[in-house]
């Protein structure tokens, strides 16, 4: 047979490796519903443990809402467990128009189409609308999604540096030449938490005739003034021609994605995206679970209130331990550890003291920037980050990283 004991054992090896760094990652087996307080197996076969939940993308609280999984459950009586075909067959019912409709008047677009996962959205759109005689300039920290969609397309693919609109500017005038142009970003960048220059960003691709593309799937529902995104906080309303984001975060948390934007580039995605042409149809308790989580964030900013004072208390209180954090506003707060076993070592601490949180290293984020990725949720109450600040300062303590600089951390730790 092809898979004989030689190939085995690359793979063995392969996968000792990565042990013997302390780098394996290993599945928490979580058996209660997603929320600020879950209950946890690990490892495989342990008793569960309570824990506080500090790494899960559930930033407005509302993954196990009552309404929203009454509205599941309704969906389910009414429309069928799933569609069993893809859209342009037989597998579109009026309740995926009618969320497309919603988020369209949500996000300030033309049209919206829906996909099972934004990742499949960002795997369509380019290939979709861009051709061989096009060109895409992105972020060189964009998602790794955004990366994967943009392999799949003909166009050039040209960076810049990291939020750098001066580069923008000049690989613009680089690739005048070309027929279309497309600036690429992440609305809030996952792995850091800052927020595209999106202002900026429009101002110089308008001058440059070229289009913009934002990932805003950190963003969607909770941040801007309403919650509509990054280009409502950075005041470009109606100017970004092409979002992608998530229903799998702040709207809802199950699954789904969707490509929004100007019409034409809608249609063509309609008519070409891969993932949407050869993909199941979102299944129906989804759609009515995302239609009243729309429901919820557009009668009130209340959650979104609450997720934006818990993440700034959390901030604060991580700073004032003496932790080293990327720089911020949003619920995404790293914490800085540059070594990638220090990293698993910190998180496995944390979930002794009831805490889970969960270490990055490469090549989810480049090398040396190892961390521990927090994420506040409106389902946060006070008494929970607290309790989390409490365990993360013994744990500092534990590994002599409080008050200490960068540099002084990977002196003592290595990258």
């Amino acid at each position: 047979m092809a898979y004989s004991d030689k190939v085995r054992g690359v793979y063995q090896a392969q996968l000792k490796a990565i042990r013997d760094a302390g780098l394996f990652k290993q599945e928490r087996f979580i058996h209660s519903p997603q929320a600020a307080d879950i209950e946890v197996e690990f490892p495989a076969g342990s008793p569960l443990k309570k824990v506080i939940n500090m790494c899960a993308n559930n930033y407005l609280g509302l993954s196990s809402h009552p309404e929203v999984v009454q509205a599941a459950h309704d969906g389910l009586d009414s429309r069928g467990y799933g569609m069993s075909s893809v859209r342009f067959i037989c597998g579109t019912q009026d309740i995926h128009r009618e969320l497309e409709r919603r988020l369209t008047e949500f996000l300030g677009t033309e049209d919206t189409l829906l996909f099972p996962s934004c990742m499949d959205a960002n795997a369509g759109v380019f290939e979709a609308v861009l051709t061989k005689d096009d060109v895409i300039v992105s972020d060189r920290l964009v998602h790794a999604s955004l990366v994967d969609g943009i392999r799949l397309c003909s166009a050039m693919h040209d960076t810049i540096k990291h939020s750098d609109m001066g580069h923008l500017e000049e690989k613009l005038q680089l690739h005048a030449d070309k027929r279309l142009k497309l600036v690429v970003t992440d609305g809030v960048f996952s792995m850091d938490g800052d927020t595209a220059k999106l202002d900026e960003m429009v101002r110089i691709c308008e001058k440059h005739d070229a289009m913009v593309l934002v990932d805003d799937s950190h963003a969607t529902g909770f941040i801007g003034r309403t919650g509509r995104g990054t280009h409502e906080k950075c005041g470009v309303v109606g100017k970004i021609d092409i979002i992608t984001t998530t229903f799998g975060k702040a709207l809802g948390g199950a699954s789904g994605g969707c490509v929004s934007g100007r019409r034409e580039l809608v249609e063509m995605c309609r008519q070409r995206a891969r993932p949407y042409l050869f993909s199941n149809t979102i299944a129906p308790v989804v759609v009515e679970g995302v239609l009243k989580v729309m429901d919820i964030v557009s009668r009130s900013t209340e959650r979104r209130d609450k997720l934006e004072k818990n993440a700034a208390y959390w901030r604060k209180g991580l700073t004032e331990a003496g932790f080293v954090l990327r720089e911020g506003d949003t619920p995404i707060v790293p914490v800085m550890l540059f070594n990638a076993k220090l990293a698993q070592d910190v998180s496995r601490a944390l979930y002794d003291e009831g805490v889970y949180a969960i270490g990055f290293f490469f090549p989810v984020v480049p090398q040396g920037q190892a961390r521990i990725r927090t994420q506040i949720s409106a389902g946060h109450e006070t008494r929970h980050l607290d309790r989390a600040l409490e365990a993360f300062t013994k744990v500092g303590k534990k590994f002599d990283i409080l008050g200490r600089t960068k540099q002084e951390i990977i002196a003592k730790y290595g990258m």
